[in-house]
Order: C-alpha cells, then sequence, then structure tokens
C-alpha cells in the first residue's frame, strides 16, 4: 500500500509531522494494554452467554462446575448483586439494560450474559464456562429486518434523530423535470477492534479502581458509580493505553461482571471478551433499508429532496443509526423531508459505530445524487456544485466554514477527473472493465466541555493531565503539539499523561470531538500558566499548576453548521465473468480544520478509506433466522479489507481552520469513511452500466446483474 499526504504546514508544533510520543512503548512491548497488566492475586472471569435467542433461563446448574479446579465462583441472576439502571450516562443516554448483568431470568437476545465463572486462571475459567450447563425455556423470537417491517416507528425526539420536514413534498415532485426514486441498504456491520475489550476490577482502600480499555474513563466511572450506587469520587478508571474502539468501548457487561465478583472476592478479577462475544456484546452498525427520492429541474438543481431511513435496535434499548442525517447538511431543496425510523427486534444492541449514521446514510445519499447527474445528463461534480446550500437546509443556521467545493476542485485536479468520458462500459483493461467514481462527505465538527491540568515542573519541564483517550488516533502526541504551542516550549519538555478518571472531567474519544475539546481545554490552561511564569519567573519545588475547564467558553459559541467535509474519489477494476471487484486507487481531499499532525491525520483519513473499501466490497454480518445467532461469528467469517485489497491511496486536504476554534480544529476521526463506499459503488456503475444499490457488492451481486447490455 502506498499513502501520500501533504497539506499545509503551519508554524510551530502544530501542523508538522510527528511521530507517536508513545510509538517506543509500543513497539517494544513496554506498553500494557488493559488485559495483560500484572496484579497481585488476580482470578479471571469467563463470561458464559445464552445459546437461545429469547425465553427465559430455568436454571443454572452451578454444583458440577463449583468443583472444578480453580473454580472460585459462578455469578448469575440467582446471586448476584442488584445494580441500579434508573440514571442518565453520557450523552444524556440511559444505560444499555446489557450492561445491567445478571438481573433476571429474561433472555431478549442470543449472546446474552447469564453467569461469569471466576477461576485461578484464564484457562479453569474458561473450561468451567464451557462446562456450565444452563437450562431455558425458549420462546419465539423473531430477527428478520425488512423494509416493510410492520412495527417499524418513526423516532420521536430532536432532529438529530426523528422526522424533520419543510415544504409540499409530492408538488415539487410534480414539478420536477428529473425524478428519482431508489431504495439502498446496507447490512449489519461489527467493529471488531484489535484490543478486545477487557477490564480488571479491584477494591484499594474503600476505592473500587477498575483498569480498562475504553473511549473515557470519566464516563466509565460515572456509570459504574450509578449502576453501584457509590459515590463517584470513590471509583477510580483508568485506560492508559487502548488498542482501537470506532465508538464500542463504552461501558459494557464485562467491567459490571468484573466490579461483581471483584467485590464477592475481595480481590482483583479481570474479564476479558472473547473475539466470539465481541459479535454479541461490544455493539455493532445497524443494517438499514433507505428511501431516497429526489426533483430536480432541467438544469438539475433539487427541488425536492426525501430521504427515509430505517435500522433495527433490541427489544430492551433503542439506538437509532440515524441514516437520514447527511441529507439535513449535504443538500437543500424547497420541500426537503428526511426521517429515521426504527423496528425493535430480538437482536443484541447496536451502538455507534465510526461515523454512525452517516456512512450507511451518505452512501444512499450520494448514490443517489450520482444517479440524478446520471438522468440530468450532467457530471456529477457540477451537480454537487449547483446544489451547495447557503444555510443549514434544515437548521437554516451558517456554516462555520464549508470549503466541500474546494475539496472537489482539488480532488479532480489530482485525479484526472476532466479526461473521464462519463458514458458506463466503455473502459477495458483486458478482461477488466473499468470505471471512477466520486462522493462528497460530512461529518459533525462539535466541542465537548473538558478541563486539564498544567503544571510547570521544577527542572524545566511541563506535565499536562487531562482525561483524554488515545484508541489509537494519536491524540496523545497532537496534545503534545498543542501543549508546546501554547507554552512556546519544544515538544521535548511537555509529558502528557491521559486515560485516568482522576484527572477530571473531559470528552470522550467519540464523534470527532476528542481532540478539539481536549486540545481547547489544554490550550486555556497552558496560556494562562505561561503568563503566570512570565509574571513570577520562579518555580518552587512543588511546581505550579493551572487548571482549565471550558464549559463556559464552549457554551458561548454562536449557533452554526460546525462540519468537516470531503471529497472521495475511487477507481474500480470488474471482472464480470468472476465478480471481482478491485479498487484500483483512492484519493481524498477533506476539508477538516487544522491539521494538527500531519502524520497521524494521514493515518486517519487512509484508515477510514480502508474501512470504505471494506464496507463497500466485503463487510456483512448475516443472522440464521432459526436460530437468531450470527453466521461465522469471528474474524474468518466476516470478512474485511485486507492487505491484497488495499490499493494506492491518497488523503490530503485543504486549508481549513475553523475560527471559533483555539487551534482551529474540527475533527478527521471519522470522515474517512463518509462518501467512500458510495464513490465505489459509483465507480463501479460507472465500469459495467449497473447501479448497485445493496452492499456490500459481493462477487454473486456482479455476476447475477452482469454488465450493462
Amino acid at each position: 500500500m502506498t499513502t501520500t499526504t501533504t497539506g499545509t504546514r503551519a508554524a510551530g508544533a502544530v501542523g508538522t509531522a510527528h511521530t507517536r510520543v508513545e510509538g517506543r512503548d509500543k513497539v517494544t512491548g513496554a506498553a500494557r494494554y488493559a488485559g495483560e497488566i500484572p496484579f497481585a492475586g488476580l482470578a479471571h472471569g469467563w463470561l458464559v452467554l445464552s445459546t437461545i435467542t429469547r425465553g427465559r433461563i430455568r436454571s443454572v446448574e452451578t454444583d458440577a462446575v463449583l468443583g472444578m479446579p480453580g473454580v472460585l465462583m459462578v455469578l448469575h441472576h440467582g446471586n448476584a448483586p442488584r445494580v441500579d439502571t434508573d440514571y442518565t450516562g453520557m450523552l444524556g443516554m440511559p444505560p444499555d439494560p446489557t450492561v445491567a448483568v445478571f438481573q433476571h431470568d429474561r433472555v431478549p437476545h442470543a449472546g446474552w450474559p447469564v453467569a461469569l465463572v471466576v477461576a485461578e486462571t484464564s484457562e479453569q475459567a474458561r473450561e468451567a464456562a464451557e462446562a456450565l450447563v444452563v437450562r431455558y425455556e425458549e420462546e419465539p423470537h423473531d430477527v428478520t429486518f425488512a423494509g416493510e417491517h410492520p412495527d417499524a416507528y418513526a423516532v420521536p425526539g430532536p432532529s438529530g434523530a426523528g422526522v424533520e420536514e419543510k415544504g409540499d413534498m409530492d408538488a415539487e415532485l410534480a414539478a420536477s423535470s428529473v425524478v428519482l426514486d431508489a431504495e439502498y441498504s446496507t447490512p449489519e456491520e461489527h467493529h471488531n477492534s484489535m484490543e478486545p475489550h477487557a477490564a480488571t476490577a479491584l477494591w484499594d482502600g474503600g476505592r473500587l479502581e477498575v483498569v480498562d480499555s475504553n473511549q473515557g474513563t470519566v464516563w466509565v466511572a460515572n456509570e459504574l458509580a450509578s449502576l453501584f450506587s457509590l459515590d463517584p469520587a470513590s471509583v477510580r478508571v483508568r485506560s492508559e493505553h487502548v488498542g482501537g474502539g470506532f465508538g464500542s468501548k463504552g461501558v459494557r457487561a464485562h467491567q459490571v461482571a468484573a466490579v461483581m465478583a471483584a467485590t464477592a472476592l475481595s480481590r482483583p478479577v479481570r474479564v476479558v471478551m472473547t473475539r466470539r462475544q465481541m459479535f454479541s456484546l461490544a455493539g455493532y452498525r445497524s443494517p438499514t433499508t433507505q428511501r431516497v427520492r429526489l426533483g430536480a429541474d432541467a438544469e438539475g438543481r433539487l427541488r425536492a429532496l426525501e430521504h427515509s431511513s430505517l435500522s433495527l435496535t433490541s427489544t430492551v434499548y433503542e439506538f437509532v443509526e440515524s441514516g437520514a442525517g447527511p441529507a439535513r447538511v449535504m443538500y437543500d431543496a424547497p420541500a426537503h423531508h428526511t426521517a429515521n425510523r426504527v423496528v425493535r427486534l430480538d437482536v443484541p444492541s447496536p451502538t455507534f459505530m465510526r461515523a454512525p449514521g452517516e456512512a450507511p446514510g451518505s452512501f444512499a445519499l450520494e448514490s443517489a445524487l450520482d444517479e440524478l447527474a446520471e438522468k440530468c445528463g450532467i457530471d456529477p461534480i457540477e451537480l454537487r456544485r449547483r446544489n451547495e446550500p447557503e444555510l443549514g437546509p434544515v437548521s437554516g443556521l451558517p456554516f462555520a466554514t464549508r470549503n466541500l467545493p474546494a475539496c472537489f476542485r482539488e480532488g479532480a485536479r489530482r485525479f484526472g477527473w476532466a479526461g473521464r468520458d462519463p458514458r458506463p462500459g466503455l473502459r477495458r483493461d483486458g478482461r477488466w472493465l473499468l470505471g471512477t467514481g466520486t462522493a462528497a462527505a460530512s461529518f459533525g465538527a462539535g466541542a465537548m466541555p473538558s478541563t486539564a491540568a498544567v503544571t510547570a515542573e521544577a527542572d524545566g519541564t511541563f506535565t499536562v493531565r487531562i482525561n483524554a483517550a488515545d484508541i489509537g488516533t494519536g491524540a496523545r502526541t497532537a496534545l503534545t503539539l498543542v501543549a508546546a504551542d501554547a507554552l512556546e516550549v519544544p515538544t521535548g519538555r511537555v509529558r502528557v499523561r491521559i486515560g485516568d478518571s482522576d484527572f477530571g472531567p473531559a470528552m470522550i474519544a467519540g464523534g470527532s470531538m476528542g481532540t478539539r475539546s481536549w486540545a481547547w481545554a489544554v490550550t486555556a490552561a497552558a496560556e494562562e500558566l505561561r503568563e503566570r511564569l512570565a509574571l513570577s519567573g520562579v518555580v518552587p519545588p512543588e511546581g505550579i499548576t493551572v487548571r482549565s475547564d471550558t464549559t463556559e467558553a464552549i457554551g458561548a459559541l454562536a449557533q452554526k453548521e460546525r462540519h468537516s467535509f470531503g471529497a472521495q474519489f475511487a477507481e474500480v477494476a470488474v471482472d464480470v465473468t468472476t465478480g471481482e471487484v478491485r479498487v484500483r486507487r483512492m484519493l481524498g481531499i477533506f476539508a477538516a480544520g487544522r491539521i494538527v499532525n500531519p502524520l497521524t491525520a494521514r493515518g486517519q483519513f487512509v484508515g477510514g478509506m480502508i474501512w470504505g473499501i471494506s464496507m463497500a466490497l466485503h463487510e456483512e454480518a448475516v443472522r440464521d433466522g432459526n436460530t437468531g445467532a450470527l453466521y461465522g461469528a469471528d474474524l474468518a467469517g466476516y470478512h474485511v479489507a485486507t492487505n491484497a485489497d488495499v490499493p494506492v491511496i491518497e488523503a490530503d486536504w485543504v486549508d481549513d481552520p475553523d475560527p471559533d476554534d483555539p487551534v482551529g480544529i474540527k475533527g478527521i476521526g471519522e470522515i474517512g469513511i463518509v462518501g467512500a463506499a458510495a464513490a465505489i459503488a459509483n465507480a463501479v456503475w460507472h465500469a459495467t452500466g449497473v447501479r448497485h444499490r445493496s452492499l456490500p457488492i459481493r462477487p454473486d451481486r456482479v455476476l447475477t446483474a452482469g454488465p450493462h447490455a
């Protein structure tokens, strides 16, 4: 794989390429992850999951298991402590009842936690867990997801989730010169980060400590305190190194089970999810069925835009994959209707997954724009240019910045778009049909209140303490650069400590808001410290510490549409005799605020684009309607893009600092995947003349569709 990035180089540390400050520790093994940190007297828990999809537990037959070597206890609904789920968690969301393990005898989906076996070693715990007999009273289940499910309902609530309508849709469609009405679908997809979910719980001097792999230690600490009715100050969660999260590493069953067992045994207990358990307990992206109706005048300007999306959720928790969300940002029309609906099925709860809503929603919307361009006889980039909104299509708010046209101009130049023949099915390379496609991308660029502390040490160095989470994004390094510039010192004099709930509240690593939120807090504390040092000039042995809180500053921000944008380009080769689709090259040009570290930013953009290849051509989790469980719930049965599938990928950006941010940051964690699958699907149409509206574009689907006659 070859990747390139140039971008704008800014003065100072921010904007210069910098290797990860913890990189040496990671490649030498000095960096310890949650599942490998040693503890004296450590016991090991192994979760037992239900083998039925819906029903009740009749009995948990523990006697034989308790007599097995090393087994210390078996927790289940008959003996587990009670927990409280009547609270509001992170981002105003109630807790998923799946985390309230062993509270009742109900089984609402396959893979529901029914017991925890704790033993002296992990091997003993696993052997005993696999021997545990659980008897059930099975009930009929429904796991079938379909666009016309009779129990689907519109989601009430704010515009980010529910229904938004303006204008007369029927009248504008009737007055349109060109109308498109098409349905699109995306399958169930799974995160499965390289590092499995792992947590160790122990009590130390009356205080609960949890060493975990998560995306926000305060998030986990506060929810554990709420679940177990503890004083939040008596709970400490640490998560120094995290091997990927992608939205899945919040509060899960393994942490709660570990706390229960550690409390009962008065010793440290570690629970690590297996790869197969992650397919049931770590969340996933819901499948979607989406309908897009577009009406345009003869020049391709939209008169009507309707985007409705249906996703699924569990019977115990409502999570909405808001696929209709991108339309509320990208394009306007006199009649503009968007709706997200959901249906409750006997399945595990879905959750946030990289670019939730935007990734599947952009596939449908950007494929539909490509189809409309074909119908209108207008170049796809030109069609998008003609439909650039001046204000937020739904909110009516001004955009903080919207440099999407600049992304398309630079991308078209770099990709060689001007020489493209728009007619499909004409280019060949031997047995391969060749095609190119493009798509737009957007993702929200918000900021959340955070606190940070910066200390001037007596030895001339500086220590930054902030409850950030580096889930592989390079956040630790980015904050080092931000702090160095704010302090006006070299990066070598700055140490950044993260991932400890004792550092105080801060935004989680999620929603492409982490680095922006943390950098704001670090900048505020560092600048105040620099001013104080300029006045005093003397640092006492204990150092000088300044603490910041950005709650007031962020609350004072004027309301605007704040987003990162991008233009994705792809070239594909399709063999219609075998059905094979190969992506030959990709280019992404992004307007994503000031780039703090070009080296790690490139990794984020390129990583998202690779995931887009995986989404377009490979990823698909399939449920067995009879058992309610997944086929092949492992990385052998669940296909992802590998090195052989990844072509030359280029990621670059245009100058796009956010004027309302002290560093100019927006967010880059998710924008890379948005639009990538649509660009590939549009390229497949250009190669073959056949439109694929369902992902993934598998060889059998290509063979069935064939080339355009």
